[in-house]
């Protein structure tokens, strides 16, 4: 149980659409160069509509939950003393304002806004919205995952020849990503859609199997994190831990249930 009352779930679904609108979409495939800047690297992008709604979002977030505090992914990205704020006994509610930015500056649709709330060092509830297509997820813990009002569940389990998922070698070591690259080799289908948001749409929508991240930036997967557990997902990071949305490090395997998640751990790792 949570020590305060949770916002209403709609409330805030509605605010992310209201600042998607007016802050992300104007910029969709109108942005120049002088619109994009590199943060820590050519893969590592912030844009204009990033700013704009990470400013748009946080106070009105805060506004609906006093006493809460609030980590934007830009904000972090200028001071990572933000980040320690997850720590703490207050809610705290975690931004991704556009996830996908290199998507996004390329004028591809795929990305997603991305809003987690989360207290005590633990994910309470989340919200993923598409705002090209209008898909909006959400859950609450213990209440379920939700797409467009319709109650989700993952894919049922399949032999690891059918599974398909994103299996990212980004971010790992190389002696890692190599390992991966081969003993992948007997799984299904891998299809990396440079957006942790639309592949967690995608595991809600039962359109994939598994998901495999080795950066644990909260922003990227507190929400997706919970949505998939609430849709009767498995996960944990490869070394057995449960996800925490205060962990930053390590590698996170997601799969339809516990079996599929040890049969997957056995090929790819042990």
């Amino acid at each position: 149980m949570t020590a305060f009352q949770l916002p209403d779930i709609d409330r805030v679904s509605d605010l992310i659409r209201s600042v998607a609108l007016t802050e992300i979409m104007p910029y969709f495939r109108k942005l120049d160069a002088a619109g994009i800047r590199e943060k820590t690297g050519p893969t590592d992008l912030v844009t204009l509509a990033d700013e704009a709604a990470e400013r748009a979002l946080t106070p009105a977030l805060a506004a609906l939950l006093p006493g809460g505090r609030v980590i934007g992914e830009e904000a972090a990205s200028e001071d990572e003393r933000v980040l320690d704020r997850i720590h703490g006994d207050d809610p705290v509610w975690i931004i991704d304002p556009v996830d996908g930015t290199i998507n996004f500056a390329q004028g591809r649709a795929m990305f997603a806004v991305i809003v987690a709330l989360a207290c005590k060092g633990e994910t309470v509830a989340g919200w993923i919205y598409d705002p090209v297509d209008g898909r909006m997820a959400t859950a609450v813990k213990g209440q379920g995952a939700w797409l467009d009002g319709r109650r989700v569940h993952v894919a049922a389990a399949v032999p690891l020849p059918q599974m398909v998922g994103a299996l990212s070698t980004r971010f790992c070591s190389e002696e890692m990503g190599k390992q991966l690259e081969e003993r992948s080799a007997g799984l299904g289908e891998r299809a990396c859609l440079s957006s942790a948001a639309q592949e967690y749409l995608r595991l809600l929508e039962g359109r994939a199997h598994y998901s495999l991240y080795h950066r644990l930036m909260p922003w990227d997967h507190a929400a997706g994190v919970l949505m998939h557990a609430e849709a009767g997902g498995y996960s944990a990071l490869i070394d057995g831990t449960a996800y925490r949305p205060g962990l930053l490090r390590g590698s996170i395997l997601l799969a339809p249930d516990r079996e599929s998640w040890q049969a997957l751990h056995a090929t790819l790792f042990d």
